[in-house]
């Protein structure tokens, strides 16, 4: 967890910015699929206020006992922990956005489970894909051998059935790609 939690974070992966182009807000229905320990769980949970709902899910049961630690620990009423599988994240239905940080190089099969994920979301919501680039940035991430292109992530999510709408590069070490079901989605282009 020390790994995935550094103290210059918040700093280099920008979460305002990223959720902001998500349009998460208050009241949204949203998911954190792999969320590990939690991290951006609970800056989720912020956003999107009592009223809204983060589905905080992962494989391991370590990493979702973290977080029901620390959903406890921050007080927050509006998380609610999923063990999902290597194949489906166990969503439920009617997303307003679902976002994937740091998790692509890890799936064993990306077409599948972003399948599961179209399915989740709601006609208009969105899909965002935080990854590391591999154009040898420096900074934190792993090794540039197991970093995912953009356009391999691009192509599984033609794939799955969803449509690509943005590729964001205001992240200092990372892209943000954004799909959903249809063009009609929410994104202003």
């Amino acid at each position: 967890l020390g790994i995935l939690e550094s103290p210059d974070r918040d700093e280099w992966q920008q979460p305002e910015r990223i959720m902001d182009a998500l349009q998460i807000a208050d009241g949204s229905r949203v998911a954190d699929i792999g969320a590990g320990g939690g991290w951006f769980t609970i800056r989720l949970a912020r956003r999107v206020g009592p009223n809204g709902r983060v589905y905080a899910e992962d494989i391991q049961t370590e990493m979702i006992d973290s977080i029901v630690r620390r959903v406890a620990d921050q007080q927050l009423t509006n998380v609610t922990p999923i063990l999902g599988t290597a194949d489906d994240p166990n969503l439920p239905t009617q997303l307003h956005a679902v976002l994937m940080v740091d998790t692509y190089s890890q799936l064993r099969d990306p077409v599948d489970l972003l399948r599961h994920i179209a399915t989740a979301l709601a006609p208009n919501g969105l899909l965002g894909v935080v990854d590391f680039t591999k154009d040898g940035a420096g900074g934190p991430g792993p090794p540039l051998g197991e970093r995912v292109d953009p356009e391999k992530v691009r192509r599984d999510a033609a794939k799955a059935g969803l449509v690509f709408r943005a590729h964001e590069t205001f992240l200092r070490y990372q892209y943000l790609l954004i799909f959903s079901r249809s063009a009609a989605g929410r994104l202003a282009d």
